[in-house]
């Protein structure tokens, strides 16, 4: 195998393997964002439809965190009901998101997803 096609190979399975990535933040999220135009063509975008898997991403990352701390036996930081589906437009995502202090978003998009999902589907106590 020559060296270029080696490093390529190399790549792409280091970046297969779990958190090689480094998490997108909040400020990240919102940079790109920001540069998506507000038409009907935006889902056609690569940014756009990356900033659709990280949400995707974060929001299966919550569920499954409430799965494995109930299977566990420990108390959930979220209760989000099961097999509820959250539906949330781009405005209000976007609106959340700008909604948390600039000396904040350095969170990931995950931490941000699960900070907000805690809030709207807090657990009893």
């Amino acid at each position: 195998m020559k060296p270029a096609a080696f490093a390529v190979v190399a790549a792409l399975a280091l970046s297969a393997l779990p958190g090689a990535a480094a998490a997108m933040t909040v400020q990240e999220f919102l940079t790109s964002a920001n540069r998506i135009p507000r038409n009907p063509t935006a889902l056609l975008r690569a940014d756009a439809r990356r900033l659709m898997s990280e949400m995707n991403g974060a929001f299966k990352a919550v569920r499954d965190d409430q799965t494995a701390a109930a299977a566990a036996g420990r108390q959930a930081a979220t209760c989000i009901p099961q097999g509820a589906k959250i539906s949330l437009s781009p405005d209000m995502i976007l609106d959340r998101f700008n909604a948390i202090p600039a000396s904040r978003r350095h969170i990931s998009v995950n931490q941000a997803v699960r900070e907000w999902m805690a809030e709207r589907y807090p657990c009893p106590a």
